[in-house]
């Protein structure tokens, strides 16, 4: 039998049929493993072939090769990685400016991961209702940056509903990985989104402004969105503190920038990092605007990053 996996706990996977049911699954005994570096054999979204058991209960025998995948450092010093999840047409960025706050090293970070594996992405910014009038300023400075870099970028709020319409128009019909900082609001954006479903969600902790762990593991919820044809496939994650990257070197970061890939033929250099070589492309167009600076201050970072783990 054919499947998706929508969920994983532990040694045991959650199978979606064609056919709507589920069945509960464990990978067989003897399979062989992707590689050592990764935690997870199998992640949400991938597409899995399962004997039926007399109990009703599956064994996974074989996954099929995936399109795409998101993948983090398991933790910060370990050499292991982290599957979130595989076969994504979309990456939901869910950000925010207050309780807690995101940083453009955060979603910089995720939308590298994504342009190297081939995922398009957007950016949106949640808990618009609790933008006054003193943070609405670095709100749409803070979202210029990415529309200036040629991603999509939304407002929207669980609260109010705005946003909500053309966040569904965006998705429908397409398999949508939600991530960000616990307490960004990912799952009450999903439960805006299909009331349905009727996902937990939390307070931001009083002493830290940071969020609470609601969802505690990666699931897609199959959804029909209202006013919307086609099969919607969400995929809520737990909340990430730190994405620690991996696989990347310093000479080809530069090409998951897609405004400093855009330069990067006129550099003097073939191999330019764009940190110190003379005649660089990047460090120009920094300078002459056309690049913004918090994008190259975090390319720097990341690069410092990559610099250091090797």
């Amino acid at each position: 039998m054919n499947g998706l996996v929508i969920r994983t706990t532990g040694s045991w996977y959650r199978v979606l049929n064609a056919d709507g049911t589920t069945v509960d699954c464990r990978l067989r005994g003897n399979y062989r493993l992707r590689g050592n570096k990764q935690t997870n054999p199998i992640a949400v979204g991938d597409h899995v072939v399962f004997d039926l058991q007399d109990d009703d209960t599956g064994v996974i025998t074989d996954v099929a090769d995936r399109s795409n995948y998101i993948v983090r450092r398991a933790t910060k010093l370990s050499k292991q990685t982290h599957v979130i999840a595989a076969n994504i047409d979309l990456l939901c960025i869910v950000a925010t400016l207050a309780a807690p706050r995101t940083s453009t090293g955060f979603i910089d970070r995720l939308l590298v991961t994504a342009e190297a594996y081939h995922i398009p992405a957007c950016v949106v910014f949640n808990k618009v209702d609790l933008v006054d009038a003193d943070l609405a300023p670095l709100l749409d400075q803070t979202a210029a940056i990415y529309t200036e870099a040629g991603y999509p970028v939304l407002y929207t709020s669980a609260i109010t509903g705005a946003g909500l319409d053309t966040l569904a128009a965006l998705i429908t019909g397409r398999t949508v990985l939600f991530s960000g900082h616990s307490g960004v609001g990912k799952s009450a954006l999903l439960n805006a989104l299909d009331p349905t479903l009727d996902l937990r969600v939390g307070n931001i902790s009083d002493w830290s402004l940071k969020g609470r762990h609601t969802t505690t593991f990666a699931e897609i919820h199959p959804v029909n969105l209202p006013n919307h044809s086609g099969q919607t496939f969400l995929i809520d994650t737990p909340g990430i503190k730190e994405f620690g990257m991996v696989d990347f070197t310093v000479q080809e970061l530069s090409h998951f920038f897609p405004e400093m890939k855009a330069v990067l033929h006129d550099c003097r250099f073939a191999n330019c990092t764009h940190r110190h070589e003379p005649g660089c492309a990047v460090k120009a167009a920094v300078e002459a605007g056309t690049i913004n600076p918090d994008r190259y201050v975090n390319y720097l970072s990341i690069s410092d990053q990559i610099i250091a783990d090797q």
